[in-house]
């Protein structure tokens, strides 16, 4: 409050200004306003243009209760400031309408404190007051100038955080119509693009988080900008424009610190949610231990494992259906003979090499595989059914390593498929659980 002024810079305490400072004040109060009204304009015409516009009472009224309640509290230390306070909110959320910062407006406060400051020296000399009395009006002066400040700095953030909530909102309907995919209205997309300045990409890469980091601001905390982001979503997710580089990935550990990611394909942006399906995906098998956990896991680097995955329901009948040759014979000699048919379907190696891998002898490698041959027949000759067949042993291999049981099984099994994941398959004769 102007009436109780702060020590000064070298530490000693100025005494508040009088009352009677008020009274010698007040009668200056009509022609200082139209001095600071010719200053400020001239110093910022874009304040010329508003007080000849619709707005120019409002603003006059804003200044004059920025003085008289100055004097007011002089007078009067408890004095109201309502209207003055209200005022000042008022011009801060001018300016965040008009889509400027505060630098003029603060200035315009500071400049209209110098004009004031001038004028006081002024009636100093007329009424013989002393240095020190000068210096307390100086240091209450600019103390108020600080109020001032603040009180248009409140109003100026309440618009932008309105703003960027707003904005946010928009951003995030936008991000949820690229990823609803076909039919959306595409003129909807491109009202959205309008309203929030967003510019369609020719490609997109999607980001599925694992657990949702802090809202933020409209892009994110520490987002690119053109990155559309929706962490109040369970699953939430980003969008990338075009590829994601060395620059994203450091954007993504800015924005996700703590936090652990899958990075989907680029694709066309009609693609979108393709992108993201996958990168939850691969979040998924993350969780299950099939991919192995990082902060960061691309799904390019896992399209295999994507594809055999894909769908575990028709996993387990492509699975029936190829290793139904085997569901006559016992359990034991359908492990020994599933973990070689995997080993050969792999290396299409030796005898020697496969005794190698398996850790048994190459004649009982030799025994084996005439077992086989006799068993599937063709199945094992024919392309595209021993494609078939050693897709789904690379398929059923993924699914043990989400089981967890790799650490346990000895050298023979973790070169083949092992016993549980054969007796996992459900074969058509009922032996196999």
């Amino acid at each position: 409050m102007p009436g109780v002024v702060q020590p000064s810079e070298l530490g000693e305490p100025l005494g508040p200004l009088p009352q009677e400072f008020a009274a010698i004040v007040r009668p200056e109060i009509p022609s200082l306003i139209k001095e600071i009204g010719l200053e400020v304009t001239r110093a910022y015409p874009v304040y010329a243009r508003l007080l000849d516009g619709p707005y120019g009472q409002g603003i006059r009224v804003g200044v004059e209760q920025t003085i008289s309640v100055f004097v007011d509290q002089v007078a009067e230390p408890t004095a109201p400031s309502t209207l003055r306070d209200e005022m000042c909110r008022r011009f801060g959320r001018y300016e965040a309408y008009e889509g400027r910062t505060l630098d003029q407006l603060h200035g315009a406060y500071r400049l209209g404190a110098r004009i004031a400051l001038r004028r006081a020296k002024k009636i100093g000399r007329r009424y013989n007051l002393s240095p020190t009395m000068m210096l307390a009006f100086a240091d209450a002066l600019f103390t108020y100038v600080d109020e001032l400040e603040a009180l248009s700095r409140e109003g100026y953030m309440e618009v932008r955080a309105a703003s960027a909530d707003h904005t946010g909102t928009l951003r995030r309907r936008l991000l949820h119509l690229l990823l609803a995919g076909r039919p959306v209205p595409r003129t909807a997309i491109a009202e959205l693009c309008e309203q929030t300045g967003w510019t369609m990409p020719d490609e997109v890469t999607l980001v599925a988080v694992r657990s949702s980091p802090d809202p933020g601001g409209p892009g994110g905390p520490g987002a690119d900008r053109d990155v559309l982001v929706d962490f109040t979503d369970p699953q939430p997710h980003l969008l990338i424009p075009g590829a994601f580089d060395d620059a994203r990935r450091r954007m993504l550990d800015r924005t996700l610190p703590g936090h652990h990611a899958a990075v989907g394909l680029t694709v066309p942006t009609a693609m979108a949610s393709d992108s993201i399906r996958w990168a939850r995906r691969v979040l998924e098998l993350v969780d299950a231990g099939v991919i192995d956990d990082e902060p960061v896991v691309r799904c390019e680097d896992h399209l295999i494992t994507l594809w055999l995955l894909s769908d575990t329901a028709l996993l387990d009948q492509l699975a029936r259906r190829e290793l139904a040759p085997l569901a006559g014979i016992s359990a034991n000699r359908r492990e020994r003979l599933i973990e070689t048919l995997r080993i050969w379907l792999d290396t299409r190696g030796t005898a020697a090499q496969m005794g190698e891998l398996l850790d048994v002898h190459p004649q009982t490698v030799r025994y084996r595989m005439r077992n086989l041959e006799s068993i599937f027949g063709e199945q094992l000759v024919d392309p595209e059914a021993r494609f078939s067949t050693e897709a789904v042993l690379r398929a059923l291999r993924l699914q043990l390593r989400a089981g967890g049981d790799d650490a346990r099984e000895p050298r023979g099994e973790r070169a083949g498929i092992g016993s549980r994941t054969a007796r996992r398959v459900n074969l058509p004769s009922g032996k196999a659980k």
